[in-house]
């Protein structure tokens, strides 16, 4: 059987694909999911999601990017995607931090020439984000509120919180 690329199936139907991810975080344990939700339409055409331990809200937020823009890569690689998120840390770190981190070495530099330069918390996740923004400059990171009814932002939460369920129950 032939194999169809999302993107061939897609261009057609619209101009722009829009996901949306989002993280969850449970601190007790130090663990959490990560998910993406690929709405064509209304409606949901694909989830993925994963779960981790030893990370933070943050990691988890900039991970379910990283892995959303990862996809489009392989299965959308030549539509116009907006990948929403609400988490603002991401957004910021995206369209701004970014930036400065990798003009200044993937380091925090304060305006006090007194205080060190400051590593940056999740720096290769970071980076991978970049490199992935970078090459895919038909890739934009948006910022939609967080549990406020908008049917993809609220289906990658669900399925976020699923991920971090699935890693704190063991396999039976």
């Amino acid at each position: 059987m032939a194999s169809v690329r999302i993107d061939d199936m897609l261009s057609s139907m619209t101009d722009t694909l829009h996901i949306y991810a989002d993280g969850s975080f449970d601190a007790a344990s130090q663990s959490g999911g990560w998910a993406f939700v690929v709405m064509e339409a209304g409606r949901q055409a694909h989830v993925a999601n994963g779960a981790t331990s030893g990370c933070s809200n943050n990691s988890l937020e900039v991970l379910s990017v990283l892995n959303a823009i990862s996809w489009i890569e392989t299965y959308a690689p030549t539509l116009p995607v907006i990948v929403w998120t609400d988490s603002a840390h991401v957004v910021e770190g995206c369209s701004r931090w970014r930036l400065i981190w990798r003009g200044n070495d993937w380091k925090r530099i304060r305006s006090n020439s007194h205080e060190r330069r400051r590593a940056i918390p999740d720096v290769k996740l970071w980076q991978q984000l970049d490199i992935f923004l970078e090459r895919n400059p038909q890739i934009r990171i948006e910022l939609c509120k967080g549990h406020s009814g908008i049917p993809g932002n609220d289906h990658a939460d669900i399925a976020a919180r699923a991920a971090l369920t699935s890693i704190r129950q063991p396999p039976r």
